[in-house]
């Protein structure tokens, strides 16, 4: 589904954010992306969406590459959960947040307006329909903004931090959810617990570059591994 091939991106200041990057990830699989803070994990996951574009190398989402000219099926392809929901609920009403994305691809009113009722429902949030985002929890803002991407029906879900000022509760709730999407998710996060509950394999990033790829519970398992990239154990195998 996700095809990154000799990937590079550097700011205007020539900082070298993103060094030369192949993955591939499965149509359906889960990938988790983690890394110091630093590491260029945002900026990689960015270009998935098409918010930046490839200096060198390419992308392909789906067979469709990544560039200006597919910009439209990208969009439409690639749904990006960002780590601050406030950043994704913008409007006076929750029901409006979750209706922005569809109306603006031209979705079927009806269809939409069934795909928002069915996951608002699903995320306990029917309820909450007519509330500002502002005025409602962090927990349900983060589902609020999951449901804004959900409804749009993507092929790739892509989440940065999502567990980020959730509680144990909504934490595990956010677990089961992701567990039940079929579509294609890529992961960016400091929680490797999480990490290991929800994906299938691991990139860890160091300096722009992905140091070591592979099955999340192997390569999440090697302490002299993760310290030398700045990370930890995940708590359940801390001693």
């Amino acid at each position: 589904m996700i095809s990154i091939k000799d990937l590079s991106f550097s700011w205007p200041d020539g900082t070298r954010a993103i060094d030369r990057i192949t993955l591939a990830v499965a149509q359906g699989s889960s990938m988790g992306i983690v890394g110091a803070n630093g590491a260029g994990k945002s900026t990689l996951v960015n270009h998935l969406n098409g918010y930046f574009l490839p200096q060198e190398g390419s992308i392909s989402i789906g067979g469709t590459i990544v560039n200006k000219k597919n910009l439209d099926r990208i969009h439409r392809v690639v749904g990006l959960l960002f780590q601050n929901p406030d950043d994704q609920l913008f409007t006076a009403r929750l029901y409006d947040d979750v209706a922005f994305g569809p109306e603006n691809l031209g979705m079927d009113r009806a269809m939409m307006a069934t795909l928002i009722e069915e996951w608002l429902r699903a995320l306990n949030l029917w309820e909450l329909r007519n509330k500002p985002p502002g005025h409602l929890s962090q927990g349900e803002k983060r589902f609020a903004a999951f449901a804004s991407i959900l409804v749009m029906q993507p092929e790739v879900i892509v989440m940065d931090e999502p567990t980020a000022d959730l509680d144990p509760k909504n934490r595990r709730k956010l677990i089961n959810l992701v567990n039940a999407l079929t579509m294609t998710k890529v992961t960016v996060s400091h929680d490797l617990d999480f990490v290991w509950d929800i994906c299938e394999r691991v990139c860890i990033m160091n300096q722009g570059r992905i140091v070591e790829e592979g099955p999340t519970r192997e390569i999440l398992s090697q302490r002299e591994l993760l310290e030398a990239n700045n990370l930890e154990l995940p708590l359940r195998l801390q001693r």
